[in-house]
């Protein structure tokens, strides 16, 4: 499991950072603060393998708080979080190594998205300890990935934002398979593998029903 580490200084979005990063079953947030210079501090003293980071914050904005832990030498990754889209903002971003850069306000899906691209990017280098240039081209191809190479075989962005967008308009109700694939168009099957995938990682919520009168079956809903 990932550690996370939020640094964000407005409640509301750190909120909605923490509530995004706990459906996934992948990550787990270690702290949270405030600002770039309480960040550093508990980067010093705890483990940490993702940040996930604003930019315009007090004391210490997220560009100098990501050099100070690069010049460190700090191990950890950032996913930038921010209001700022000028152009300078982000190839500052760039040249320090992010994983993703995201402009508020964001979907749950494009963070989700995020998550799964920096999942992607430590997968690629799992289990390699002599690097060749075979290999060395393989991780950086990975890392230039369009977002629906992200996603395991079978799984497509359009499709699963189609589905996604169905059960956001109707949080905290139970769907089947069967309900969903009726109302988005798409086939029982075609649903039921996306479903799978949603609730593996942990963006719905799954359980079966044995209250049918007959055969039971997975029902679903997103809270």
């Amino acid at each position: 499991m990932y550690r996370v580490l939020i640094v964000e200084d407005d409640p509301m979005v750190a909120m909605i950072n923490e509530q995004y990063i706990k459906r996934n079953k992948n990550f787990e947030i270690v702290g949270k603060c405030s600002d770039g210079a309480s960040a550093l501090n508990f980067l010093e003293n705890n483990a940490v393998d993702l940040l996930i980071l604003d930019v315009f914050m007090p004391k210490m904005d997220g560009f100098e708080t990501l050099r100070k832990i690069r010049n460190k030498q700090i191990m950890v990754d950032a996913i930038m979080v921010t209001a700022a889209n000028d152009r300078d903002s982000l190839e500052e971003a760039l040249h320090l190594g992010i994983v993703d850069y995201l402009v508020k306000p964001f979907t749950f899906d494009r963070f989700q998205m995020a998550l799964e691209k920096y999942i992607a990017q430590n997968n690629a280098l799992k289990d390699i300890d002599t690097l060749n240039q075979t290999s060395i081209d393989h991780i950086i191809d990975n890392s230039r990935k369009k977002s629906e190479d992200l996603f395991p075989k079978g799984i497509q962005e359009r499709t699963l934002q189609l589905i996604m967008e169905y059960l956001n308009g109707n949080k905290n109700k139970w769907f089947t398979g069967d309900d969903i694939a009726a109302m988005v168009g798409l086939t029982g099957v075609t649903v039921r593998r996306y479903m799978n995938y949603l609730a593996e990682s942990g963006r719905v919520i799954g359980e079966m029903d044995y209250e049918t009168g007959g055969r039971p079956c997975m029902r679903y809903k997103v809270e």
